[in-house]
């Protein structure tokens, strides 16, 4: 009965630290509100390492991950006849932090994932539950970045259950 507490308010600290660092990289994108790219960038600053852990099984930089969601952008920008080049960063957006699940749509449904995953695997709540969320929202622009850095959904997820001592065989 101990532990289940213990482990909710790890689960708990987690949740506030993972949201922290997704608001603030979405106001540093010039975004208000969160979405699931914010979430893992957020996830692969979190304590634990597990995040970035998942992207060395991968053999992958869990940095790149940051720059390929700057390229997504620029893609975005160019399909709409846009120099990107001439174009600066967002101003960062400035104002009080947003309740929890004041998000993006993409960042809502990560946020709502999280919970069963983590029963799932029965381990406290770490930034590799982040990334398993994250590989099964396939249409999001986290996972346009990930599949740029040729990181496909199904690897990611293998390799953060394998991360979380939950794969399958």
């Amino acid at each position: 009965m101990f532990s289940k507490f213990k482990q909710h308010l790890q689960d708990m600290r987690t949740i506030k630290s993972l949201c922290e660092g997704a608001e603030g990289h979405a106001r540093v994108a010039g975004q208000e509100h969160p979405g699931a790219e914010h979430y893992v960038l957020s996830a692969l600053e979190l304590d634990d390492g597990s995040a970035r852990r998942v992207f060395e099984r991968l053999g992958k930089d869990a940095d790149a991950y940051r720059r390929a969601l700057a390229g997504q952008h620029v893609d975005a920008l160019k399909k709409l006849g846009i120099d990107a080049g001439g174009v600066g960063a967002p101003a960062p957006i400035a104002g009080q932090p947003a309740a929890l699940f004041n998000s993006q749509p993409s960042g809502q449904a990560l946020m709502q994932a999280l919970p069963e995953l983590a029963k799932r695997s029965s381990t406290a709540l770490c930034g590799a539950h982040v990334l398993l969320a994250a590989a099964g929202m396939q249409h999001s622009l986290a996972a346009r970045a990930l599949r740029a850095m040729d990181v496909e959904p199904q690897a990611l997820a293998r390799a953060a259950e394998d991360e979380l001592g939950t794969a399958h065989a």
